[in-house]
């Protein structure tokens, strides 16, 4: 095997190996939360859910960082990201962005 084909297949194997990295939580997409769940609700009800939803999204996405910096470490030293074995928050960062979302829709809608 030559020089190039050993670099081509260390940065397949490379990049096969940061593809299953966690992502930084700026990375990840809202998921579909439909605000028709929160029109029942009052404007001052609809704030405080607000609140609540970012600042459970501000503790996942800090979860969701921490493994992200783990999978670097890892991957580094191992080769195996963390987060192929542990998990990360990825689905917990996507819903509460789509909350976020779905609540200011609902609040835009009636006006508050």
């Amino acid at each position: 095997m030559n020089t190039l084909q050993k670099s081509l297949l260390g940065g397949l194997v490379l990049s096969l190996i940061l593809v299953g990295c966690a992502s930084r939580p700026d990375r990840i997409s809202a998921s579909f939360v439909s605000h028709e769940k929160f029109m029942q609700n009052t404007c001052s009800e609809l704030a405080v859910l607000r609140s609540d939803a970012r600042t459970d999204l501000q503790t996942y996405s800090s979860k969701q960082n921490t493994k992200a910096n783990w999978d670097f470490a890892t991957v580094f030293f191992v080769l195996i990201p963390a987060s192929q074995i542990s998990g990360d928050h990825e689905a917990d960062v996507a819903m509460f962005k789509g909350t976020i979302e779905a609540i200011e829709t609902a609040q835009s809608v009636k006006g508050c």
